[in-house]
């Protein structure tokens, strides 16, 4: 059984280690847990691991946000996979930081880079973890929050959220959704 674990997060020095960029950040760390690297393809960056037995294909969009449908569609094409086989990271304004949320399906809830994999998937029926970055940011604001870096005391706990988002991604792939959901949406 194989796996496509799609983080996202914009490409560029300027966009590294910030909230938006979570996605990125949390399938660096799965894919140096596994001893893996990525190399750069087409339309991302592309690492391959083994995870109990189970192929996880791991890509980091090079398509920026906006256009991250691009580089979902390319490798589900490429690796003939299922939108059950996908699992996006993403970081989410809604929820409050140090909580994830894992569904298997939903809205865009205005995150452009699930809005550009809704459009070009055709469906919105496919697994994902939200990332809480909260949204502690004054009025009018929004963009420089999400594109700002964690404060201090954010980072000092985002080892261990990383971590738990890691093996959460780990029991998708070994387990499946549903148990993973029961058992990670819980903690």
């Amino acid at each position: 059984m194989k796996f496509l674990i799609v983080g996202l997060g914009n490409i560029g020095s300027e966009y590294a280690h910030t909230r938006h960029n979570i996605g990125f950040d949390v399938v660096d760390e799965l894919v140096n847990k596994h001893k893996g690297s990525f190399t750069t393809d087409r339309h991302a960056d592309y690492a391959q691991i083994a995870v109990k037995g189970k192929q996880l294909h791991v890509i980091k969009p090079t398509t920026y946000m906006n256009l991250s449908g691009k580089a979902v569609r390319f490798w589900m094409q490429q690796l003939k996979l299922e939108v059950s086989q996908i699992f996006v990271v993403v970081d989410d304004l809604a929820i409050d930081f140090g909580q994830i949320r894992i569904r298997g399906n939903g809205s865009d809830a205005g995150h452009n880079g699930l809005k550009s994999i809704n459009e070009l998937l055709m469906t919105q029926n496919y697994p994902r973890l939200r990332f809480g970055i909260g949204n502690n940011f004054p009025k009018g604001r929004q963009v420089e929050y999400v594109l700002g870096h964690f404060t201090t005391a954010e980072q000092s706990a985002l080892p261990e959220l990383i971590n738990h988002s890691v093996e959460s991604i780990e029991a998708f792939a070994s387990i499946g959704l549903e148990r993973t959901m029961n058992f990670y949406n819980k903690k």
